[in-house]
Parts: C-alpha cells; structure tokens; sequence
C-alpha cells in the first residue's frame, strides 16, 4: 500500500480572496485615487501660491485706478467722507502713491493701524510666495498686511494697507474648489484606468489564478488544461508557459502512473517467473551430466542464460528504485563478454545480419561483468531490432559491429548498425523511458537503464554522428583510481 506522503495540511488549497478592496481589483482602485490625489496636491502648492499674487495683484490694479484719478487733482485733499467710502469700496485701511521724491497719501482711517506684515507684489521667489501662501492660509483672517507694487508702466509704486480676511477667504474657496475637483477627476481617472487594467491585467490573472485551481483539484483531467492565450505582451506569454507547464506535469503524471502500473505487474510476473526459471535451473544443472557431445557443447551457455535470468529475475524491479545496485566491479576481459551477447542474441541467419566483434584479446574494462552484459545486450538488441524492421539503404549489408579500444585508464565500447538511425523524436528523448523508443511499440527502457549502469560505473555513454546512416553508440568507461596504499605495496621489493 502506498502511503500519502502529503503534509497534513495540504488539502487546505489557497483560494482567491472575493472581497472587492482584499482583491487586486480594489487595490488598484485606491492606489488610482491616492496617487492622483497625491498629484493634485502637487499640483496645489504652486497654484495656490499664485492665486493669492493674482488676487494681491487684482486689488493693487483696482486700488491703483482710483489713486491715479485722485491723484490727478493736485493739491487737493479728499474730504474724510470720501476717503472713508474710497477705503471701504477697496476693502483697505490706506492707499499711498510713492515717488522718487514725494509721497501722496490718498486715503487713510483716522488712525493708521500697526503692520504685521508687508508683501512686494514685483519681487517674490516661488519659495517665499509658497510660505506666504500656507503662512495666510493657515494663520491668516486677523491681521494686518501692507501690500505695494509698481503703479502701471511708470516709475510711482502704489501701496495699500489692508486686511487679509479677504484673501484668506478667496484662499479658502479656492482650495475648496481645488479638492472637489480633484476628487472627480481622481475617480474619473482611477475608475477609467481601473478599467484599462482590469482588462489587461486583472481578468488574465484571475483566469491563471482559476486555472492553476482547477488543475491543482483535478491535474488528470485535459479539461482542466489552460487554454493558451494569444498575444506577445509578458501576461500572454506567462499564460502560454503556464499551459505548456500544465501539459508537460499532466504528461509526466500520466507516465508516473504508467510506471506504478508498469511496476505491479511486473512484479506479479516477477514472481512467477522465478519460480519457473528455479525449476529450470535444476533440470538444465543435470544436463552437464550427460555424456552426448552436442549437450555438453551447448549445456555451459544454457546455463550461463538461464542464470543471467535468474540475475534478472532479482533485479527486475531495480528500474522503480532510487537507483541501481553499487557495481561490484573487477577486471573483465570484454571480447568474450560481446561474445555471450552474440550468443544470446541467437541472430537468424536468415535475417542477413552479421555480427561483428572487433575487439581484442587482451582488452580488459574495469567494470560489473553482468551489469555492462546488460548494457551492451541492449544496446546490441536494439541494433538488431532496427535491421530486423527495416533494410538498409544503398543496398548495404546489414550489420552490427561492436568495437573496443583502450586509450591510457578509459576503454571506449562502441556498438555501431547499418540500420535506418534513430528518429529525431527519439533524439529529443534520448535515454527518457517511454519516450526514447525508436519503434512503434518500444518502451524505451532500455537506453534508460543503458545510461543509468554507465554513470554508476562513473562513465558516459552518447549517441555518436556518423557520416553514413545508421546508429552508433560509444560508451566510455574509466578504471577506478588505485588506492595510494595499494600501489606502495605492490611498489614493495
């Protein structure tokens, strides 16, 4: 029985939250708003700062116009009545006309009021008019200003003397005006960018979010696969590798599974067959007892195979494990190993395939005899298999060749046919089990546990280019490293 081996809270899936402002969607809302308010205050410093000197301006202007007209009378002094409506109708407490070398008060109150402050319309720094701005608006409405600047285009200056509860209170309404409008233009802004994003962003997201979902709830089912959406911005193309993603894991859960069924029935099989191949085991142990020459001829290799299959029978299951058995590595003199390979082969003659073993005598390779039979066996099997279903172009011969060459501490094996060569969707999967197959039908187990015996051994095996059509396999293994203490005894006398 196979165990769960998810955590106790991995049922518990994260689910998207469906609160409008927890969601992106709100989010987005309220930031649109906030930056835009945020702008709109920006934007406010500066124009507050210059409607209080156009409206500072404005009242030097009105002022000026009745001041240049009384100024016109010389010598003649306002009666108090007038003075006191030409003030009032200003909204002022004195108008005074300067001059490089007279001075002319055109209307005051009966008694002149102390100063809290004076304001030079003609020369101000954005700085300063923004200080003097938030200085009214926020401590003004009570006190006293005295306000001048130039009188038109001559060379006189006009001053006034006024309160600044005016101003304040035009500052007042400006500043109201300014908010209200800033916030429609806040919601209008953020609610047309809401909208622009929800539709790019939001709804893509959340058809991912919907989709990683269903696919985390039922990964088996093809209906649960992403549809690829189309596009080249960044949503589109993290759409189309979460879809490839998808598909890839639903392929590789249903090979997972292929396996774990692959893995039960064999070992029902496993079971079996060991008992059978024991019993033949015995049987074939009494053969060497028989005198007829052809029976002692063949009965070594007879037992040689079907103890290899009783080999196997023990480790067939090692492809489902972590990993293969550590070889139990020794010298062995290869050509004699190729040859059993040849033998249990039992190639046809009439198939037209030869077998050729270049490899000499002395060739020996550091490795686990009955692991690199495998390797090789396979490897050779498939050779054989390839010429069996197809014929070789050009009319060449068909043949499979296995060659040895030993070059310093690494033997190079190289098993090569005149065969049709691996299809390029087998070359994609080369050494993947149930992908790297070269025929219909093929499991492609065998390069796969080809590779896995290699690399145990330390070595590498790989699919060789050749010029000619065909396969051609080169498999390279290198002697283990002999140990500092076992080389100075035998460097003993």
């Amino acid at each position: 029985m196979v165990e769960d081996a998810r955590p106790a809270n991995a049922s518990a899936k994260p689910r998207a939250a469906v609160g409008f402002l927890r969601g992106l969607s709100g989010k987005l809302l309220l930031l649109t708003v906030a930056f835009v308010m945020l702008a709109e205050v920006l934007i406010f410093v500066p124009s507050v700062a210059n409607m209080r000197i156009r409206w500072l301006q404005d009242r030097l202007n009105t002022v000026a116009a009745a001041a240049v007209a009384v100024d016109g009378l010389q010598n003649v002094e306002l009666p108090r009545a007038v003075q006191r409506d030409t003030l009032m109708a200003t909204g002022t407490k004195a108008i005074v006309i300067r001059r490089k070398d007279a001075s002319r008060m055109i209307a005051s109150v009966d008694m002149p009021p102390a100063i809290d402050g004076e304001y030079d319309i003609a020369n101000f720094t954005p700085v300063g008019a923004i200080r003097d701005a938030f200085d009214t608006l926020l401590f003004g409405g009570s006190r006293i200003v005295r306000v001048y600047g130039p009188l038109g285009e001559s060379d006189a200056t006009i001053e006034l003397v006024m309160k600044d509860a005016g101003l304040r209170k035009a500052m007042l309404v400006y500043s109201r005006n300014v908010f209200l409008l800033s916030i429609v233009i806040s919601l209008i802004t953020a609610a047309l960018i809401f909208l622009a994003i929800n539709r790019m962003l939001i709804v893509p997201i959340r058809r991912m979010t919907a989709s990683m979902q269903e696919f985390a709830d039922e990964p088996s089912n093809p209906e649960r696969l992403l549809v690829s959406p189309q596009g080249r911005d960044e949503l589109a193309v993290a759409g189309q590798h979460l879809a490839s993603m998808q598909r890839e894991l639903q392929k590789t859960l249903k090979q997972q599974k292929s396996l774990a069924e692959l893995g039960l029935a064999v070992s029902k099989i496993n079971h079996d067959m060991r008992n059978i191949l024991s019993s033949a085991q015995l049987i074939s142990d009494r053969l060497a007892d028989v005198d007829d020459p052809v029976v002692k001829r063949f009965a070594p290799t007879l037992l040689r195979t079907i103890d290899r299959a009783v080999g196997y029978t023990q480790e067939v299951l090692s492809y489902g494990r972590t990993a293969e058995a550590e070889p139990h590595r020794r010298f062995v003199a290869l050509r004699p190993l190729v040859e059993d390979v040849a033998e249990l082969l039992a190639i046809d003659r009439q198939s037209g395939i030869d077998f050729e073993i270049q490899i000499r005598d002395d060739v020996v390779v550091d490795a686990d005899s009955e692991q690199l039979f495998r390797v090789v066996h396979n490897l050779c099997r498939n050779a054989v298999q390839a010429l069996t279903q197809h014929e070789p172009e050009d009319g060449r011969a068909k043949m499979v060749s296995v060659s040895a060459i030993r070059t310093g501490s690494v033997v190079a094996i190289s098993v090569d046919d005149t065969g049709p060569g691996m299809p390029a969707k087998a070359r994609e999967n080369l050494f993947a089990a149930f992908r790297g197959s070269a025929r219909s039908g093929g499991t492609g187990l065998g390069l796969a546990i080809a590779r896995e015996l290699v690399l145990a051994h330390g070595g590498t095996i790989a699919l060789v280019e050749k010029p000619t059509p065909g396969t051609l396999f080169r498999i390279e293994l290198p002697d283990r490293p002999v140990p500092l203490d076992a080389f100075r005894s035998k460097a003993r006398p």
